[in-house]
């Protein structure tokens, strides 16, 4: 009877991971829809080619070497066909009925959860570096964020490995629920790296210091994807909860998805009034990345606030992500979907509130984890970037980008029925 149950909770917890693999999946659609809405109709079939591919490139990638480099050899091609029954039993019975770090890990369901996991931050760069980089140029750079770079910092952090055998992030008191820095920020600072390096759209910056405004083509598929996000997160959080099987299990994943949808909601709020009081308009982009910020927020720690707090948080975020891309834009810092903003400096706003309702961190500990994940995917991207910029270039030509990257980079349009806009 006792070993029924075992094998019961085994399969709830295995089936849920997997279900919330499935929405974290599902999130690519969001990002390739609120990009695709967000840049011009001339470049919005390469943009969808970039999302796609760079999908599939990161699956391939986290299999063939990036599961062994973040979790210490751990190579998923082996030993994944089977499962000794009595030993997962065994295991699970001997940890009070549910998994602490025992064979859920090593298996299948794990790689599955992780894999999308290294695809998000992978899509994160795909917006910031929009409308002027080469396509082959920017999937040569996801076989190495994805492969090496992500690996190598989630190692560091969600992996328990030392940073290069010196110091240990958890003895510091450093922790990241469900990515704000390890995922989110990390996909920032790969793609705040490419942007310095490729430099503003053509006409984005006037010779006076002007700002020029690039309206996104399609605003109602850009909020479609904000959407399909929003709705992914609770997999992304609610995953990383990591089972259901038991009451404690069940009650935080229940406080996780409460939280992830109040933070976004608190998010794009705060976000909303903020662009009325500063531009005077209800601005829909704003509003869609507060929301997006309050997601990015609470997720470094959304299973110990309360749910009003979980809403302050998500507000802050939301109105910090707008002076943000304000700030960046006066810095000419051209990123067309907001994406350094919304997941980098939420991302790290995330982090330092987690200490505020989890014991177990401290302020230390979360500068110590965000340095090291900066300076280290920063770096390694800024050096990927500018080997390629000096092999292969990374910026298509002027006439090119004009003209639109869908003709030079896909040979085909996205609205073919319709005349580019220029």
């Amino acid at each position: 009877m006792e070993s029924n149950i075992f094998q019961l909770q085994y399969a709830m917890d295995t089936f849920y991971f997997l279900v919330c693999g499935a929405l974290v999946m599902w999130m690519a659609a969001g990002f390739a829809m609120l990009e695709a809405g967000l840049v011009r109709a001339k470049n919005t079939t390469e943009i969808l080619t970039k999302n796609v591919s760079l999908f599939a490139v990161s699956c391939t990638m986290y299999l063939v070497c990036g599961y062994a480099i973040m979790y210490d050899g751990a190579l998923f091609l082996s030993g994944m066909g089977s499962v000794d029954t009595a030993s997962v039993l065994n295991d699970y019975a001997g940890r009070d009925g549910g998994f602490e770090g025992g064979s859920i890990y090593s298996g299948a369901s794990d790689f599955f959860f992780q894999v999308v996991f290294v695809a998000t931050a992978m899509s994160i760069v795909s917006g910031a570096v929009a409308e002027r980089m080469k396509l082959w140029a920017f999937l040569v750079f996801a076989v190495v964020m994805t492969g090496f770079i992500y690996p190598m910092e989630g190692a560091w952090t969600w992996g328990g490995a030392s940073v290069f055998g010196i110091f240990s992030l958890g003895d510091l008191g450093f922790s990241d629920f469900a990515g704000s820095g390890i995922v989110h920020m990390a996909g920032a600072s790969a793609a705040l790296a490419g942007v310095i390096l490729l430099g503003a759209r053509k006409g984005k910056y006037g010779p006076k210091g002007e700002i020029r405004a690039f309206p996104g083509a399609n605003l109602p598929l850009a909020t479609l994807g904000t959407f399909i996000l929003w709705m992914g997160w609770f997999g992304f959080n609610g995953g990383s909860v990591l089972k259901l099987g038991d009451i404690a299990s069940a009650h935080s994943v229940a406080m996780v998805f409460l939280n992830t949808n109040a933070a976004a909601a608190g998010g794009g709020i705060a976000a909303l009034i903020t662009a009325r009081l500063l531009f005077g308009k209800a601005d829909l982009t704003m509003l869609l990345n507060g929301c997006l910020a309050g997601l990015v927020t609470i997720t470094a720690e959304p299973s110990t606030p309360t749910a009003l707090t979980a809403t302050i948080f998500g507000a802050l975020g939301g109105v910090l992500v707008v002076f943000s891309i304000v700030a960046l834009d006066k810095m000419r810092i051209d990123d067309p979907v907001g994406a350094i903003s919304v997941h980098g400096v939420a991302g790290l706003l995330g982090l330092m509130l987690v200490p505020l309702t989890n014991s177990g961190a401290s302020f230390g500990g979360q500068i110590a984890g965000a340095l090291t994940i900066f300076i280290w995917v920063f770096g390694a991207s800024l050096i990927v970037w500018g080997i390629l910029k000096a092999v292969v270039g990374i910026r298509v030509s002027e006439e090119e980008e004009y003209e639109g990257v869908d003709l030079s980079e896909c040979g085909m349009e996205a609205y073919p029925e319709f005349v580019s806009s220029k």
